[in-house]
């Protein structure tokens, strides 16, 4: 599978021996990179539906690529979104059509630590990019 050098990297980074308290300190980490929203971006459009904490996602298509940028005020989230990111980010529709949420939190060595909720939340986060990347 081919994976975008910023997923290699989240891979590298997150497989290493690490303890929870570790792994959390790097997801923070993480989400502290995310470039920020504009307030003209938190809009109720750009808001998904489905996370009990809010997350705004927007997306633009780039030479048959798409980019996603988003932000959450919940720190773990952030980083858990940034990551999501990572794996979608320069990716066709198709592809990312075709990610696999849990085996990717699986691979990074984060899927224990998502709660039911969290898991939803992030799948949200996926099927809100699914619909903006089918137009």
């Amino acid at each position: 599978m081919n994976l975008p050098d910023e997923a290699t990297e989240a891979l590298h980074a997150f497989t290493q021996p690490l303890g929870w308290e570790q792994r959390a300190r790097l997801l923070m980490q993480w989400g502290t990179a995310l470039p920020e929203l504009d307030n003209t971006e938190k809009t109720p459009q750009n808001l998904v539906q489905g996370c009990e904490s809010q997350v705004w996602l927007v997306g633009s298509l780039q030479e048959g690529k798409w980019q996603f940028r988003a932000n959450s005020e919940a720190r773990l989230i952030r980083g858990l979104v940034a990551v999501l990111l990572a794996r979608v980010n320069g990716l066709s529709a198709e592809a990312i059509g075709e990610v696999d949420l849990p085996g990717w939190f699986e691979e990074l060595g984060l899927s224990r630590q998502l709660s039911p909720s969290r898991s939803n939340g992030l799948n949200a986060v996926l099927v809100r990019m699914r619909e903006l990347t089918a137009g």
